[in-house]
């Protein structure tokens, strides 16, 4: 809808000009001033798209009225209408940015005609705004995308900063990482952003990483104030969606582009501590110093003592030992998950080399169980019904990890097309999602949900330049339901709509 000012000192000629305007066939809203002091203060307080003014009034006249309104309000569209008598005072108007002229006594084929320009030209200008924004906004996606995984080359990065038209390195400060288990991301397509928009006030820049990850960009904030706009964020998935969610909320950086790689990488980090901490869903840096600071511990000495205990049979004191190794670990969150559970395992072997009849397949399927442990408390567990029973296993090694790691490759290479979470591949190779991305990334050193996201990319980028199937067909066949949300990734990986990448023709690696 468009606002429409009228300006005139005649009831009965402001009366008139409503009357036409509400023959038009806009959607328009219309507000009326008696002379272009009471305009003047009118357009304080008010957005007005188009104004429509007389040129004789007491006070301030519509020359005058012009004149102060035109680089206030650059973008507005004025139009007089006066006698013949007054044409002089129109043409200087018109050199003033006035849009158009009607002469009285109006004549209302003449009064649409130029109403409908006016609206007309509104509109064009509206559509190429909303465009050049949405290439502006493509671009800045891209190019956070490439800061977050930090592989831009700094002049590359500037060279796209220099197209945005706006530096983007050293505006965002903070960054709050979502991450499912599940596709959620995918789904949701993007609306998710908008969705975000309805209940949280602070603004934002939403970025979709891949279908169970997406990072969320402040200019400004502190840590405990995001913390809590996690929280609701959290709560308010789980009540419209059914999905459990976790964030992970950055300390203030400098917002450069190494920087926010590095805030990425620590936020990434801070969701290990879902293996520790299965009550929690936030997660933010703790400030004490005991936690900043890796402690050494003495592990072989601890592992002496219940070695010698195991072998005296003294269970109690086994117990109390392992107390203080579990405590140790529990209160060191900067151990990673594969750490503690290969401590845990060597302990579970030294119970089963002093049990007699104990075969390879009981150590095997109990380190199973262990190394499939989706947080810290069953390892204790399991580590403690062992005591009870002196029956662990460990087997685990370099070699099955990465068996397993490959299983989860083909089955994504030969799945691509269908949607994927993290918790569906954990379950084919017996391992907690968590457990699986730690050991996924230390294998490829890649992150699991890019890696979907990159395979499906390239087989995207494929079909784009091989075949000539509709965009929408090549969407559903790497994975996507929604084209929208399909096009808004490739355009985040390859800085490009697929469109024109297909029009160019060219590699974009």
């Amino acid at each position: 809808m468009y606002s429409v000012l009228i300006v005139d000192d005649e009831r009965i000629e402001r009366n008139g000009i409503k009357k036409l305007l509400g023959k038009v066939s806009y959607d328009i809203s219309v507000s009326e001033c008696e002379n272009g002091r009471d305009a003047l203060e009118y357009l304080e307080g008010h957005k007005v798209d188009v104004m429509i003014t007389d040129v004789k009034m007491p006070f301030v006249d519509g020359i005058e009225l012009i004149r102060q309104a035109a680089p206030l309000y650059p973008d507005m569209k004025m139009i007089i209408f006066s006698g013949y008598s007054e044409f002089e005072y129109a043409r200087f108007a018109m050199k003033m940015g006035v849009t158009d002229y009607i002469l009285k006594p109006v004549d209302p084929a003449e009064f649409d005609r130029t109403i409908t320009n006016v609206i007309v030209s509104l509109d064009e200008r509206n559509k190429q705004r909303v465009n050049e924004q949405d290439a502006k906004d493509y671009l800045e996606q891209h190019l956070l995308y490439e800061y977050v995984y930090g592989s831009l080359d700094p002049a590359e990065g500037e060279r796209l900063a220099g197209l945005l038209g706006r530096e983007v390195s050293g505006v965002y400060r903070f960054l709050m990482l979502l991450e499912t288990n599940e596709e959620f991301f995918g789904r949701m397509g993007l609306e998710f952003g908008e969705k975000l928009r309805t209940f949280i006030s602070v603004p934002f820049r939403y970025l979709n990483l891949n279908p169970q990850q997406s990072v969320l960009f402040f200019e400004k904030g502190d840590t405990e104030g995001l913390a809590g706009i996690a929280e609701r964020i959290l709560e308010k998935v789980q009540n419209d969606y059914g999905c459990k969610m976790f964030a992970a909320v950055s300390e203030e950086g400098e917002g450069k582009g190494s920087d926010i790689a590095e805030q990425f990488k620590f936020l990434e980090e801070l969701m290990e501590e879902r293996f520790y901490e299965t009550d929690r869903r936030v997660y933010v840096k703790y400030d004490s110093e005991d936690e900043k600071v890796l402690v050494k511990i003495d592990d072989d000495t601890l592992m002496k003592q219940m070695k010698q205990d195991i072998h005296m049979k003294d269970i109690e004191n086994l117990r109390a030992h392992f107390k203080k190794l579990s405590e140790k670990y529990r209160g060191e969150k900067c151990f990673s998950q594969i750490y503690v559970k290969f401590i845990f395992s060597n302990l579970l072997k030294d119970f089963y080399s002093n049990l007699p009849k104990v075969s390879e397949l009981e150590l095997n399927k109990e380190i199973d169980r262990l190394y499939c442990a989706k947080d810290y408390d069953t390892v204790m567990e399991i580590v403690n019904i062992n005591i009870d029973r002196l029956e662990e296993a460990f087997g685990i090694n370099p070699q099955t990890v990465h068996r397993e790691i490959e299983t989860v490759k083909n089955y994504i290479y030969e799945n691509y097309d269908k949607e994927i979470s993290i918790t569906e591949l954990a379950e084919k190779v017996y391992m907690a999602p968590s457990y699986l991305s730690y050991v996924f990334k230390s294998e490829t050193g890649q992150n699991l949900s890019k890696f979907i996201k990159a395979y499906r990319m390239e087989k995207a980028k494929e079909m784009l330049t091989e075949t000539h199937n509709k965009i929408v067909n090549i969407a559903n066949a790497v994975g996507y339901e929604n084209v929208s949300y399909f096009c808004q990734s490739f355009r985040e990986y390859y800085g490009v709509s697929p469109q024109k990448f297909r029009d160019q023709g060219e590699t974009y690696d």
